[in-house]
């Protein structure tokens, strides 16, 4: 089920296509009945558009549908809240995966309860394990750090050019990895005489934001020395030892592995990721004055509190109470 699901192969299609051969397409537990099977796999391609979230849920079900059968369940219509709260209670994992699952069944039975294949959701009543989060995990660079990478990457070739300007979108916008990787050449355009850029973000949003005159740069040499424009995909991949552009998009292994050599050839050992400049860019607006409020809008949030988690200014704070320990 999760080769169906592949986000990088056109899942809703895949599903439709899995319809044919239904029920062997799906986890044995959700393959009782072919009319079981079937709306199985409309749910994930009727109910869910990120094919991150698709691929992440399908494991979900997979998993539980393996672990009910080694229990001896093997109807869908047998499943009980009991065996949901033992799988729930068996996965040696942290707590927001263990929500991500448990959210997946849920999801899927609430879809199986109207669709009747089953009377009652038995995830419905099933608690998950509590989980508080007041500041994020994410590496985050300090100024000096994301100058000096920023810095070291050569602009002599068209891919230093375009690791320069993928970085300083990220850095500037708090831009995502997905919503960098999905521009085309048309999203960077001129408003005001400023340089702005258009941001594919989740949900088929778009989200539009000028540019820092720093990414202003950037960008204007990428695009003169790249001669990309119109459809063309913004940030793509290099082909040859010449290092010229594919025409194929990057995706985001592709720019976590480029970042990971950037970071290295700066020598910055924080073990940083795509997100990494997002919080990076955040935390210096609120550093140097800026609003949380107007942070949670350029960060396209729903809520000033996911922004907040983005906020590492108290880091250096704990750092110089620790420096008080004078022993």
């Amino acid at each position: 089920m999760s080769d169906v699901l592949d986000p990088t192969s056109n899942g809703p299609a895949n599903v439709v296509r899995a319809l044919q051969s239904a029920p062997t397409a799906v986890p044995a537990l959700f393959a009782h009945t072919e009319a079981a099977a079937t709306r199985t796999l409309e749910f994930f391609a009727v109910t869910i558009r990120n094919p991150h979230t698709r691929r992440a849920y399908a494991h979900a079900v997979s998993e539980f549908s393996d672990w009910c059968q080694a229990q001896g369940v093997t109807d869908i219509r047998n499943v009980r809240p009991m065996h949901v709260a033992a799988y729930v209670e068996s996965r040696q994992m942290a707590a927001p995966s263990i929500k991500q699952r448990l959210a997946a069944l849920r999801m899927l039975f609430d879809w199986l309860v109207v669709g009747q294949v089953m009377p009652t959701n038995p995830a419905g009543s099933v608690r998950g394990p509590k989980h508080s989060v007041k500041k994020g995990k994410t590496p985050v660079l300090t100024a000096e750090e994301a100058r000096t990478l920023l810095d070291t990457i050569d602009t002599s070739t068209v891919v230093g050019l375009r690791d320069k300007a993928l970085i300083g979108l990220m850095v500037y916008t708090f831009a995502r990895v997905g919503a960098a990787i999905q521009m085309r050449a048309e999203d960077v355009y001129v408003q005001g005489r400023r340089l702005w850029v258009r941001l594919h973000e989740k949900g088929g949003k778009e989200h539009e934001m000028p540019c820092h005159h720093n990414l202003e740069a950037w960008l204007e040499a990428y695009l003169q020395a790249s001669e990309l424009k119109g459809s063309a995909w913004l940030f793509q991949t290099a082909k040859g030892r010449a290092g010229k552009l594919s025409g194929e998009p990057m995706g985001q292994a592709d720019v976590f592995r480029m970042i990971g050599r950037r970071a290295e050839a700066a020598g910055i050992r924080t073990k940083i990721g795509c997100h990494s400049f997002r919080a990076t860019g955040i935390t210096e607006y609120l550093r140097n004055g800026g609003k949380l409020e107007i942070a949670q809008r350029m960060a396209n949030h729903e809520s000033a509190r996911t922004t907040g988690l983005y906020d590492r200014r108290q880091d250096d704070v704990s750092l110089d109470e620790i420096e008080r320990i004078l022993i």
